[in-house]
């Protein structure tokens, strides 16, 4: 089962879980996806030891896709 977390000041949260042969599971993530992005978060995945991506779209084929907010500072 692929997850959707979002890290937050409780370390983490489980916003969707779902299987790509469960469509109705996936529209749910992807719509609290969407969500996520229009609150300001950023969505990144692992793509191999120590590397990762942004991503704008929800990959439904990753086992995890982690959602923060941007680093602030100047």
């Amino acid at each position: 089962m692929a997850k959707l977390i979002r890290m937050d000041r409780n370390g983490h949260t489980t916003v969707a879980e779902w299987t790509a042969s469960d469509p109705q599971a996936v529209e749910r993530a992807v719509e609290a996806f969407r969500a996520e992005l229009d609150r300001g978060y950023m969505a990144m995945v692992t793509t191999g030891p120590g590397h990762a991506e942004q991503v704008r779209e929800l990959p439904v084929d990753a086992d995890t896709v982690i959602l923060r907010l941007p680093i602030s500072g100047g």
